[in-house]
């Protein structure tokens, strides 16, 4: 019989540490200016706002997770006039700008078709694992190219999981553990077998990861698994393990811990099949191994404009996040009546569309425009890739319209 560790000693350490970072920045130095009720009211509350701060805190670490899973979320600040920004004094503009930078960094995720998806497959595939110990469960793959909001959209997931299971089991297990539903490791450039059984210990503050073999790390981290009852272990970036690292190593690895971890594994990057997740390495007549029996590929499905209905998921996008700028003059359509230029700028992927809209936004604030147009939008630098593919893009664009 397998000798479960202790772990209150190793998991309950810092645990309940609720992001002391997060603070109600109140201006109490600076006198807003005489204004009718009503905007005094607005401008004030607007200085007020509590901004939700993550505290440096990274999610490969279950203090780290837990704060963003479980953090308050923030607030947006209010849509103060052009006659109200005027009217706050410096500290108070100060503030409210930093308010708005973070808001604009930090915009709440946008539900579209494809998160959602993405999300009903998860939640059955999660679900329908309850397969006995002696019972191997089934494992997904997240694949997709870069920028599309893999990763972003499996924490979305994720999260809610790890609160769902908190308010329906309670935090502390029946044995006195904490329970850590999610396991989330990051990848690092040049990551190992041994340095992953590592990252799988440290993400419960264990003491043991300093020193021992690939095979202990991966041992203790099952005694973290089975005391703290953890059902999801999410690996992202995996196409950063090393190169040299072979299919088989990889398929080995992971077929022991979907053997002997009671829970359901999430691989996310790019080249998973490329990267030999889903075979062992060789073809037995044309049979994939048993990775590739084991694991479900699932795909985040990018945004394309090649036909009127994922055009319309394009403009609603863009609608959504219109909606949530905080910005003085900023107007309907302001992002949606330039959705085919968003899209040559961002090559339709999230990740820059939020990049650029981000620092608009900041651009307008620095220079008093408060509204986004394609002026300031030309201004705005982004990512190579991005710009490197705008020849391309406008070409798609301009045959989609015809087409259409």
């Amino acid at each position: 019989m397998r000798r479960r560790s202790k772990m209150r000693s190793t998991t309950q350490t810092r645990s309940k540490s609720r992001d002391p970072g997060t603070k109600e920045k109140i201006c109490t130095a600076t006198k807003l200016p005489k204004l009718p009720n009503k905007q005094r009211c607005t401008a004030r509350a607007a200085v007020r706002k509590k901004v939700a701060s993550f505290d440096n805190l990274t999610l490969s670490r279950k203090e780290g997770f837990q704060t963003k899973a479980e953090g308050p979320r923030r607030e947006q600040p209010d849509e103060l006039t052009a006659t109200q920004l005027r009217s706050l004094g410096s500290s108070a503009r100060y503030e409210y700008d930093e308010q708005r930078d973070i808001w604009h960094a930090n915009l709440p995720t946008v539900k579209t078709t494809q998160l959602i998806e993405l999300h009903e497959d998860l939640i059955d595939i999660v679900a329908s694992n309850r397969q006995d110990g002696d019972k191997a469960k089934g494992a997904v793959g997240i694949e997709g190219s870069a920028g599309i909001g893999k990763t972003h959209a499996i924490l979305d997931y994720v999260y809610g999981y790890h609160n769902e299971q908190i308010a329906r089991h309670g935090r502390m297990t029946e044995a006195g553990d904490e329970r850590w539903p999610v396991c989330r490791v990051g990848m690092t450039g040049n990551t190992g077998i041994k340095d992953f059984n590592r990252a799988m210990l440290a993400f419960y503050n264990h003491a043991g990861t300093r020193i021992g073999t690939a095979a202990q790390f991966a041992d203790r981290a099952l005694d973290c698994v089975l005391s703290c009852e953890t059902k999801l272990l999410v690996v992202d970036d995996l196409h950063f393990l090393k190169q040299r690292t072979t299919s088989v190593q990889i398929s080995n690895q992971f077929k022991y811990i979907s053997s002997e971890f009671p829970l359901t594994i999430i691989f996310i990057g790019i080249g998973l099949r490329q990267r030999g997740l889903y075979s062992d390495g060789d073809y037995a007549d044309g049979i994939l191994g048993q990775s590739g029996r084991r694991i479900t590929p699932l795909h985040l499905r990018e945004f394309t404009i090649d036909s009127p209905g994922h055009r319309r998921e394009w403009r609603r996008l863009l609608l959504a996040i219109e909606k949530q700028l905080v910005l003085a003059h900023k107007h309907q359509g302001m992002l949606v009546d330039r959705s085919d230029y968003l899209f040559e700028r961002s090559s339709g992927r999230i990740g820059p569309l939020t990049t650029l809209i981000n620092r608009a936004c900041r651009r307008a604030i620095r220079t008093g425009a408060e509204y986004i147009d394609q002026d300031l939008l030309d201004r705005v630098p982004i990512d190579a890739a991005s710009e490197q593919q705008r020849a391309e893009m406008r070409v798609k664009i301009r045959n989609a319209s015809k087409a259409n």
